[in-house]
């Protein structure tokens, strides 16, 4: 006999439709306040070149930080949570990809599989930063350890990977099968429209210039990005379940982490630090997550992690299957040496 009992919703499902729909004066003022300073002080910038090269490296941050929020418009684009158009939310992000050297449709394939599979050790390996177990360190070779340890540094991890995977990686149609038409096109498309950009404004500036100032703004920002993206899901008490056990709301509230910043940088960050209640439904835009936070203790029950924690997690490095925690290396050899 067939069961004709209707589930239950979980409570916070009704929550978080209730932000999900889009107001389009806020979307199209935060395309206003994200496109026209970035551009204005792409000119400073071409202007300060003139005077002193320093100038212009003290400039590329305020660059990058524009540069991050039009990539919060992508995000929310890759979502269909901008606009309520499919159209005006590709041809938008699109735009974005374009100026953040991110190609939109390869970049939304593979940050939806991080959506539906965070938090899940079985799933590991789409648009999350590569984690191993204790176990699995363990079951590395010297080298295989010696290489993983590298990519862990915060030097390598903010710094080298970032740039590398910005500037080259995402040139490339890497993790996408062939069937992917749509994002392997979106990859070679952002690349044309990249070196259209650079021709013509190097046209008028000078190519030499216009590559150096832009790469100085895409590594700050790629930087700031994969920070961002680490301390989002990389903190000691984060959510690892292998699959059987993984469930979805419990990776969204304590997997994704609560970015507590300053006003000001969250700002510049697109309220991305309110992640676990994007991670419950990316349908919502970056201007109403807060909202949601603020006026549903649902939400609030989450520890929040503060700047100076944030800075503490990028010294964690494997999981720990039997504490459930993110642990340190320096963690890892005390464990080995009581074993």
């Amino acid at each position: 006999m067939q069961n004709t009992r209707k589930r239950t919703k979980p409570a916070w499902l009704e929550i978080v439709q209730r932000y999900q729909k889009p107001t389009i004066p806020k979307s199209v003022w935060q395309i206003i306040n994200s496109f026209i300073p970035y551009f204005l002080i792409w000119g400073l910038m071409i202007y300060s070149l003139n005077i002193s090269y320093w100038i212009m490296l003290a400039l590329a941050p305020f660059a990058a930080g524009f540069l991050m929020r039009i990539f919060i418009i992508q995000h929310d684009c890759g979502h269909q949570s901008f606009f309520q158009s499919r159209r005006a939310n590709d041809l938008l992000g699109g735009i974005c990809g374009i100026l953040t050297w991110l190609p939109y449709h390869h970049w939304r394939t593979q940050h939806a599989r991080h959506h539906a599979n965070s938090g899940d050790l079985d799933f590991r390996g789409y648009g999350d930063i590569d984690t191993l177990t204790v176990n699995e360190y363990l079951q590395r070779n010297r080298w295989r350890r010696l290489s993983y340890r590298v990519f862990r540094d915060p030097l390598t991890m903010f710094l080298i990977v970032p740039s590398i995977l910005f500037i080259f990686a995402h040139r490339f149609p890497f993790k996408t099968t062939k069937s992917e038409k749509r994002a392997r096109a979106s990859v070679w498309k952002t690349n044309a429209g990249i070196v259209a950009a650079l021709l013509g404004v190097g046209y008028f500036i000078g190519y030499k210039e216009a590559l150096l100032i832009q790469l100085h703004i895409t590594v700050i920002t790629a930087s700031i990005g994969v920070f961002l993206f680490y301390v989002q899901h990389q903190f000691e008490e984060t959510y690892w379940r292998r699959h059987p056990d993984w469930d979805y709301e419990n990776a969204a509230l304590k997997g994704s982490s609560f970015f507590k910043l300053p006003k000001v940088l969250q700002w510049f960050s697109g309220n991305i630090g309110f992640h676990h209640v994007h991670h419950l439904n990316p349908k919502i835009p970056n201007y109403l997550l807060e909202q949601a936070h603020s006026e549903n203790e649902l939400f609030q029950d989450v520890e929040p992690l503060t700047l100076g924690k944030s800075i503490q997690s990028i010294f964690l490095h494997l999981w720990d299957e039997d504490s459930e925690r993110l642990i340190s290396f320096r963690e890892f050899r005390k464990l080995r040496s009581r074993a």
